[in-house]
């Protein structure tokens, strides 16, 4: 008995439909590499379903969505096509920045603040139980009041006096950020974009979609690299300065960033 084909084994392949459509919108390879900014021998490798070039399944996906919006044709079914053939999209990794995990980690070298915070509490405690206790227990002293004044009834208050905790940092302290790190943030003001954030050890920070309206904030004691799948979308600030840079739409940016001004590294 023949089963025959399913309909997704005679779709065409990732490749061929981004050739058709290149061909069929009258474009040459050279010229959606320069609109893209995609190397010529990835555009040709990629129309031969050849993604080994790409340097993984995150640039690959990248490259396919920019080529197409390149084309003129939507990049979702083909983005999708590529995730059935390759196991699957990546789970993105949340985002993690650097100075969260410095700040917390402790040092064998300074003091235990948050033991000497928890002391300090219990001793103010303490000290207002006392006190409310003691001045309950006055043995019938009585205090003599003017002929003709108010007695005054209120008790005297007691405040309570405990350390602040330490802030978590805002949007504005990110923003002026110290000058021993780099600190950058990614808006996605005009659309949603497939970004990724890596630190200067190359530890992945974050790898997924920011969708449009959403923020992400990075920071590193040396260097942020940043690859930006729909540059156009991404409003950019570093050490507290806006990237005046005009990305285009669909413009797949990778970018280096350092202690220093914004300027690509």
């Amino acid at each position: 008995m023949s089963i025959g084909n399913s309909p997704e084994d005679d779709r065409p392949s990732i490749g061929r439909v981004l050739q058709q459509a290149r061909i069929a919108a009258g474009l040459t390879v050279e010229e959606v590499s320069s609109s893209t900014r995609v190397r010529i021998p990835i555009v040709h490798a990629i129309e031969e379903d050849d993604f080994t070039r790409c340097g993984g399944d995150v640039y690959a996906r990248g490259h396919i969505g920019t080529l197409a919006r390149a084309v003129g044709i939507d990049p979702e079914p083909l983005v999708s096509q590529y995730d059935g053939e390759h196991g699957g999209r990546p789970a993105p990794t949340p985002a993690a920045p650097l100075f969260e995990a410095e700040r917390i980690r402790s040092d064998p070298r300074r003091p235990n603040w948050t033991a000497a915070m928890v002391a300090a509490i219990v001793v103010v405690i303490g000290f207002v139980g006392f006190t409310f206790f003691k001045g309950g227990d006055d043995g019938g002293t009585t205090t003599r009041v003017a002929e003709g004044s108010t007695p005054n009834t209120t008790s005297p208050k007691h405040t309570k006096k405990t350390t602040d905790p330490k802030p978590v940092p805002s949007d504005s302290a990110i923003a002026a950020a110290p000058r021993d790190k780099v600190t950058v943030k990614l808006s996605a003001t005009a659309g949603k974009s497939w970004i990724s954030a890596k630190d200067h050890n190359g530890r992945m920070l974050f790898d997924g979609l920011l969708q449009k309206g959403e923020s992400k904030t990075f920071q590193d004691k040396e260097r942020v690299d940043l690859v930006l799948g729909d540059a156009g979308s991404i409003e950019l600030f570093v050490n507290g300065k806006k990237v005046e840079d005009k990305f285009k739409p669909g413009q797949v940016e990778r970018l280096t960033y350092t202690k220093g001004d914004p300027e690509v590294g």
